[in-house]
């Protein structure tokens, strides 16, 4: 069996990382496609190092564009690449323009498309990526639900016959990263002299949070009047719309920071007293991590979080504070997103449908 994964943005190298290892422990041909979305190396080409995955196979270049722009490059790419390998699977992941453009170049060309991370919604109609994730959906031939909710979704919409439950692969590389860095400090401690304990983690980009400059200011304001030093981990959208926007990232008590390779930032996390974001994945890993998170949205796809205490949402400057400055959440053994084998049954998963799917 031959498998074309589709990647483009951190998140998804994260994801990779687990399917990489397990395609090939069940002598599966596995090649990486890797679209060029998070051009910056800091946001991509290091995580492939990090991880264990090696070089992509294929390396589109795109970078950035409109979504537009970005989309319809991708898709006159991959015409070319997925008629060159002709897979018997292109495996897409999660809800980035990759992922939509992906899975619409090969439906177009009669390839099954398997979706990972299938059936998660926020039900925010604003959100590029909620268009994403559902039109993914519905264009593949077999979703791969991380979480029981999300495939209670899938069958809400109508697409139970395509569903299976696998676990979440994040929580796979999580758990071995954690285990490998759990012993050595992180780098942020003595580079900018903090105390473990003694700062936040922050993550915020995404186009609610940073496109408007007052809405940029009232975020960055709250991090900087945190009670503790709290280190933003600036990603490229954040760095141009704050200078775009005259938003100074280094006032008060918030610490612009460039983005942590995948180990640093778990280490980092780890670390950490809380985490304050707007990224879905980093919501899960505080919560698979113990760390007490704060996310700056106003819905999450990751619902057991916020069921479980662990995650408070928070869009205004008093929320945000409120929610930082909370006590610990009590301790549960609850593991809604698996065991740390996900990866391995989404190979059998694939393999036990191979050419029983696609047109």
């Amino acid at each position: 069996m031959k498998i074309v994964s589709v990647v483009g943005a951190r998140p998804q190298f994260v994801k990779l990382a687990p399917i990489h290892k397990a395609a090939r422990a069940a002598g599966v041909e596995h090649v990486i496609v890797h679209t060029g979305q998070h051009y910056d190396p800091m946001l991509s080409d290091v995580f492939f190092e990090d991880l264990g995955i090696g070089s992509p196979d294929v390396h589109l270049g795109i970078g950035s564009g409109s979504h537009g722009v970005q989309t319809g490059a991708m898709l006159a790419a991959l015409d070319s690449v997925f008629d060159a390998h002709r897979p018997d699977w292109v495996l897409v992941y999660g809800d980035t323009n990759s992922t939509v453009a992906a899975a619409l170049s090969a439906v177009k060309m009669h390839i099954p498309v398997a979706h990972l991370e299938a059936g998660l919604r926020s039900f925010n109609r604003r959100m590029p990526e909620e268009h994403n994730r559902v039109v993914t959906d519905h264009l593949a031939d077999l979703l791969l639900a991380p979480t029981r909710v999300a495939v209670s979704h899938l069958a809400d919409e109508g697409l139970s016959s395509r569903t299976e439950l696998v676990g979440d692969v994040m929580t796979d590389v999580l758990f071995e990263v954690r285990d490998e860095v759990g012993s050595r400090p992180s780098v942020l401690l003595e580079e900018l002299g903090l105390e473990p304990g003694g700062f936040y983690v922050a993550t915020i980009h995404r186009a609610d949070n940073t496109d408007d400059g007052e809405r940029l200011r009232e975020v960055m304001s709250a991090l900087a009047h945190l009670d503790r030093p709290t280190v933003l981990l600036a990603h490229p959208r954040i760095v141009a719309r704050a200078a775009e926007h005259g938003v100074d990232l280094d006032a008060g008590s918030l610490i612009s920071h460039a983005p942590l390779a995948y180990p640093d930032l778990i280490a980092a996390s780890l670390a950490s007293a809380g985490i304050v974001t707007d990224s879905g994945g980093l919501q899960k890993e505080a919560f698979l991590l113990g760390v007490p998170c704060t996310t700056v949205r106003t819905e999450t796809e990751w619902v057991e979080t916020i069921e479980l205490g662990w995650n408070v949402l928070a869009t205004t400057a008093e929320q945000i504070a409120a929610a930082v400055t909370r006590p610990k959440p009590a301790a549960t053994d609850a593991a809604p997103y698996g065991d740390g084998h996900a990866a391995a049954r989404v190979i059998d998963m694939l393999l036990s449908h191979v050419g029983r799917e696609g047109g």
